[in-house]
């Protein structure tokens, strides 16, 4: 069989098996919608999820570093539930996961947040880069867009079709082995591997605008954005990883903040 036929194979049935085009989120104020490709099914990333971050979780617990600063864990979870108030103008579904908010005590500038609203936050992102509330906000709503809009999920269904040999074979395999190998893969894509640019992107729009509506001033995503650049000098943070750079973040992010200031000016009635 042909490299082409193959990949039209692949395709084809990938599409076939899955009905896998569809649009996860409402577009918001900006607009921020457009139709995903997902061969992974929500349940396995979820699960898959669910079993990293409950290790995770315990991995810090057993090094003492859980939860340890009481007035920084309150602070990040009272944030994060007035985000997590505003999170059915992107998607109703959202507003019934399980959220669960952690903060781990670790000299490192990362956050992030699991499908099915998974969050951890590490202290040395707040420490390191003296964030305001909002500051946190904007970090904290970007990552709960990545989980919003599924980018994890729809990340692995993309490599896994890039990947055309170990596709195909997996199709001749049959399905449950597909399922199986999704199952096994899908942690990595919540916490390990970066996301594309264009993810990075969508989760800028959608969580500048989750801290608008939550009442967060949008212009304090600027402020968090160029903080990071500054704080990364000559390396790069893994929050940042594949990220556009500096410069054209930080204009793409004044002029969502100047779209979005109607949005946080109603908030605050």
């Amino acid at each position: 069989m042909t490299i082409r036929k193959i990949i039209l194979l692949a395709v084809f049935t990938a599409t076939m098996l899955t009905g896998c085009f569809t649009s996860s989120t409402s577009g918001g104020a900006l607009g921020e919608n457009r139709r995903q490709m997902f061969l992974v099914s929500e349940q396995e990333m979820n699960e898959a999820a669910a079993k990293a971050y409950v290790e995770t979780l315990s991995g810090a617990r057993k090094k003492g570093a859980l939860n340890i600063d009481p007035v920084m864990t309150k602070r990040v979870q009272d944030v994060a539930k007035r985000l997590i108030a505003q999170v059915g103008a992107f998607r109703e579904d959202a507003l019934k996961w399980k959220w669960e908010v952690n903060v781990i005590d670790e000299n490192t500038i990362n956050a992030w947040c699991m499908p099915g609203g998974r969050i951890v936050v590490y202290s040395g992102i707040i420490k390191n880069l003296s964030l305001t509330n909002g500051e946190l906000a904007a970090v904290m709503g970007h990552e709960i867009a990545h989980a919003l809009r599924e980018h994890s999920r729809e990340q692995a269904s993309t490599d896994m079709l890039k990947n055309v040999g170990i596709f195909a074979v997996s199709q001749a395999a049959g399905l449950g082995d597909l399922a199986t190998g999704a199952m096994n893969m899908a942690a990595q894509y919540t916490i390990s591997l970066p996301f594309s640019r264009s993810h990075e992107r969508e989760a800028d729009h959608i969580g500048t605008e989750l801290m608008a509506r939550a009442g967060y001033d949008p212009k304090e995503a600027v402020n968090v954005w160029v903080k990071m650049s500054q704080k990364s000098g000559g390396s790069v943070p893994e929050i940042l990883s594949t990220h556009p750079s500096s410069q054209s973040r930080i204009a793409d992010l004044r002029e969502v903040a100047a779209k979005l200031e109607p949005v946080y000016q109603q908030a605050k009635k």
